[in-house]
């Protein structure tokens, strides 16, 4: 029997932590822990994700490899005539803020969670596949009780879950919204996993179930049996920055979110924030306009280049970064359906993956138990507008697994949920733990802010500033939320120091929780 491997991981569900531990006690790497772990947030998180949806996974190898596969959704090979699709808005109310999201057939992208999982488990991992599947399987066929935490997200996406039969007998098998305390089961996704277990990934992408989304996506939908035949995994360097003495990896173009977050540490790394208050008025405003002038570079020299060879370096160059930083310089003198997962073993290996569904299409696959995404009606994964999307290319995505090495040895791993705001919570982490040399817990459960749109988003803190004295970037209108909210994210953090001990948080604000091993 193999040793019982050390290690810690931190998620969003205390079952999909646990399925981590389960890995690690059987002596699986960090690798083995994270596929499982995700496995089995397609079970207990299924509102945020699931084995439709897509993802990237940031691995660190003990051989001092660092690699980003990039298993994102990706768009059709065809367009159809807008008027032929089944394609909708729905909106979502966070108490504070309400977010419109488009659902249906036509809202579908080609998933890669399960095609991205199974391969890095083949390439990183170090025992079966049926080992790792396993604790997702049995879970999935003997059932969980809802937390307040899963079914707060299950009465906010009620439009979606509700829309067709498929879904309503996972999410509603008495015809009523399943609620806190009740037990869900998912034995179609178990029988459909087990599967897959068996015979390979084909099942899903060449097979039966292939056969089955492109027969009802025919009619509304864009997929076909060669969408999900052709679909790749994609294996790129990620991308690498320095911050405060730290080397920074995140996910590189065409996704959006890593540079995004580079782009805000360049500009606040200008800054010497040792003598700033945190919360003060002149972090609050410095904050501010770090990130309006980021979400101003983006529409200005990124979205319109973000498939080109030299986007990172034109967007992360002096002549870029240097007016918005002397702009900030002259002022200073929404929900997201996304879960993440984060794991360091004893051996050096980290892996940092966060996976989505988007808020879900509201199709569920018959007799699969899994509902497939809606990534082609999220605003934010759209920018040039719906169904502008060139065909048979990556979507670009928020997500941003990311980690920070010192002397090439991953000290601290995390990532985020909430759409767009995944960005802003992990460079808000980053600076707490760099800046102001927060612990580990504090700088997850500091109050955060968030700048889109000219609102100016803030989480309560004890000794609030009055908002209204702010100097805040130009239109920009303050909104002070009443409590710490799921809308600004939920960052999963684990960290190894210097004397080989490990530590991991769960973000309250999504009852994330952490596991030392």
């Amino acid at each position: 029997m193999n040793r019982a491997t050390r290690g810690v991981i931190a998620a969003g569900h205390p079952k999909t932590a646990e399925a981590g531990k389960i890995i690690f006690d059987l002596g699986g790497n960090a690798f083995d822990a994270a596929a499982a772990a995700a496995l089995m947030s397609f079970v207990v998180e299924s509102t945020l994700t699931t084995a439709a949806g897509g993802g990237f996974l940031l691995a660190h190898t003990q051989q001092n490899q660092n690699y980003l596969f990039d298993f994102f959704s990706q768009t059709p090979l065809w367009k159809k005539a807008q008027g032929e699709l089944d394609f909708y808005p729905v909106e979502i109310n966070f108490g504070d803020e309400v977010q419109t999201f488009h659902i249906g057939l036509g809202a579908c992208a080609t998933p890669g969670n399960l095609a991205g999982i199974f391969l890095i488990q083949q390439k990183l991992g170090v025992l079966p596949f049926e080992v790792v599947s396993e604790p997702a399987i049995a879970l999935a066929r003997n059932g969980f009780t809802l937390d307040p935490y899963i079914a707060r997200t299950w009465e906010l996406l009620r439009p979606i879950l509700l829309s067709n039969a498929n879904s309503r007998e996972i999410y509603a098998p008495q015809q009523t919204l399943l609620t806190s305390g009740k037990r869900c089961y998912m034995t179609d996704f178990a029988e459909t996993l087990s599967e897959i277990t068996r015979k390979g990934i084909d099942v899903f992408y060449h097979g039966e179930i292939a056969h089955q989304i492109a027969k009802d996506l025919n009619i509304g939908g864009y997929l076909n049996l060669e969408d999900l035949a052709q679909y790749p995994v994609q294996i790129r360097q990620p991308l690498m920055v320095n911050y405060r003495g730290y080397q920074l990896l995140t996910n590189p173009p065409p996704s959006s979110g890593g540079a995004l977050i580079a782009f805000a540490l360049k500009l606040l790394e200008r800054f010497d924030l040792g003598d700033m208050p945190f919360y003060s008025a002149q972090h609050l405003q410095l904050l501010a306009q770090v990130l309006s002038q980021t979400s101003r570079a983006r529409k200005a020299h990124f979205d319109a280049c973000v498939h080109q060879p030299d986007a990172i370096a034109q967007f992360l160059s002096p002549s870029t970064l240097d007016p918005y930083q002397g702009e900030i310089q002259n002022t200073v003198n929404k929900w997201g359906s996304t879960t993440h997962i984060s794991v360091l073993d004893e051996y050096g290996n980290a892996a940092s993956i966060t996976t989505s569904n988007g808020e879900g299409s509201g199709y569920v696959i018959p007799n699969t138990g899994i509902m497939l995404n809606n990534m082609l009606g999220e605003a934010d994964l759209n920018p040039m507008g719906f169904h502008q999307w060139n065909c048979n290319q990556r979507i670009s995505s928020m997500m941003s697994p990311t980690m920070l090495l010192k002397d090439n040895k991953p000290e601290i791993v995390l990532g985020s949920g909430g759409s767009n705001r995944i960005r802003s919570a992990i460079f808000q982490v980053i600076s707490n733990l760099l800046d102001f040399d927060c612990s580990l817990e504090t700088a997850v459960s500091n109050p955060r802010v968030h700048w889109d749109n000219h609102v100016f988003s803030l989480e309560p803190n004890l000794q609030m500033v009055d908002v209204k004295q702010l100097k805040l970037p130009e239109s920009t209108q303050p909104l002070l939320w009443e409590s710490l909210n799921m809308f600004f994210g939920g960052v999963h953090a684990v960290r190894k120091g210097a004397a080989q001990n490990f530590e991991g948080v769960g973000d309250p604000r999504r009852n994330g929780v952490a596991i030392i091993c």
